[in-house]
């Protein structure tokens, strides 16, 4: 937890992971991040993998540090006293539609410098989540074995990256929108759609401008890697690795580490090219040189192999499973990006991720555990909103208000 954001309030309505992504990220440098859900939970609330308590780890990763209200937010009195909260802190992060409770117009009326950061689907306003963005970028049909068959099936990455990519890009753009009224005194909406970013992305990579130029689609590459040097191998005792040359001294230090000069030099005289400095070249032939490395590497277990590629200045990492990742000391336990994790809604202690930015002139801080739901309802109502006690308690008695849920599972 780093304080560059401190002093700045933010409302976030929001479920799934995109629009949570962008509000963690600004709790995370320090912003006061208020999310704002239906009492029960939203529609992520239980998303899998729960406990056996019944709480999601899910969540409980993407809304750490923030502060949580619960609301009866399908009640006139419950949307609009969210609605209220946006006007009185002026920034609010949301993927709702805009034809809601919470369309920008709405919370403008009593607030002309509001800021409302919206995540959309697609630009034209149909919905959208990242599996079916996926489908539409053209990843899918390009990602696989090279050898698939006549009508190859396509190959979905696990990751919901567009959802992380959109809500990093949400947080940037909040940022971009609030210096842009403190320097005008502007507010305004900001709409994200995801498909936006996914195919902005694939223009943004020069993927676009190569199918276009090309006329066609670019053939499926296994693991290899697109343009350069790099593939995975397997090692004598079974290990599987990557290794990646992306400039000269990269490849340099792999042919070095492995003693493939003779090899190497063989390859460029049968073909009257050279390595040393060719991108171009070490794609081309890339299947020849994949089956020299591959030799070399086969006959070498990974862990004289990996102190040669390190000592050498080589660019590779062994294949690991998740679980494996989880539980590797170099990554994790020994890596100042992770802090101990007390105070779980799931009462399930592990390490969790602070920052992903290293400032070494600050003190990171350790993780904070996301909050119960509801948890604090009561405080916000009260130095947000200026609410008395006896009005809050109306408001619970009446189902509009709900606080901390720590004794439900």
């Amino acid at each position: 937890m780093y304080q560059m954001l401190s002093g700045l309030s933010v409302i976030e309505v929001s479920s799934f992971v995109a629009s949570p992504t962008a509000g963690l990220y600004c709790a995370q440098m320090g912003a006061e991040v208020i999310r704002v859900d239906q009492i029960g939970g939203g529609l992520d609330y239980d998303r899998y993998l729960l406990t056996e308590e019944g709480r999601s780890l899910s969540w409980e990763n993407l809304n750490r540090a923030k502060k949580s209200v619960a609301l009866n937010l399908r009640s006139g009195e419950g949307r609009e006293l969210v609605a209220e909260l946006a006007r009185r802190t002026g920034q609010l992060i949301t993927n709702v539609p805009e034809q809601s409770f919470l369309a920008h117009a709405r919370l403008a009326e009593g607030r002309a410098d509001m800021i409302t950061v919206r995540i959309m689907g697609w630009h034209d306003g149909r919905q959208a989540m990242d599996f079916t963005v996926n489908a539409a970028s053209g990843y899918p049909l390009m990602t696989g074995p090279v050898d698939m068959g006549a009508s190859p099936p396509p190959v979905n990455q696990m990751l919901p990256a567009w959802d992380f990519i959109t809500g990093a890009y949400t947080a940037f753009a909040l940022m971009a929108a609030l210096r842009h009224r403190d320097m005008t005194g502007e507010g305004g909406e900001v709409r994200i759609p995801l498909g936006d970013v996914a195919i902005g992305t694939v223009a943004n990579s020069g993927a676009m401008a190569e199918m276009l130029y090309r006329g066609s689609d670019r053939e499926r590459l296994g693991n290899a890697i697109w343009g350069a040097f790099g593939r995975d191998f397997r090692t004598a005792d079974g290990q599987r690795m990557m290794l990646a040359a992306l400039t000269n001294k990269q490849w340099q230090a792999l042919v070095d580490a492995l003693d493939l000069s003779a090899g190497i030099a063989a390859i460029e005289t049968r073909h009257g090219v050279s390595f040393e400095t060719s991108d171009h070249n070490r794609f081309t032939h890339r299947a020849e040189l994949f089956d020299l490395f591959q030799d070399a590497i086969g006959k070498l277990d990974y862990a004289p192999l990996a102190d040669r590629l390190t000592s050498a200045g080589a660019t590779f990492e062994r294949y690991r499973t998740m679980h494996e990742a989880a539980n590797d000391p170099q990554l994790v336990a020994e890596n100042p990006l992770f802090g101990p994790s007390p105070g779980n809604p799931s009462g399930f202690e592990y390490p969790a991720a602070g920052p992903f930015a290293n400032m070494p002139a600050q003190e990171r801080g350790a993780p904070r555990p996301a909050p119960y739901l509801g948890q604090h309802s009561e405080e916000v109502l009260v130095e947000k909103l200026g609410l008395g006690s006896g009005e809050i308690a109306k408001l619970i008695d009446s189902g509009i208000v709900a606080t901390s849920d720590a004794q439900t599972p």
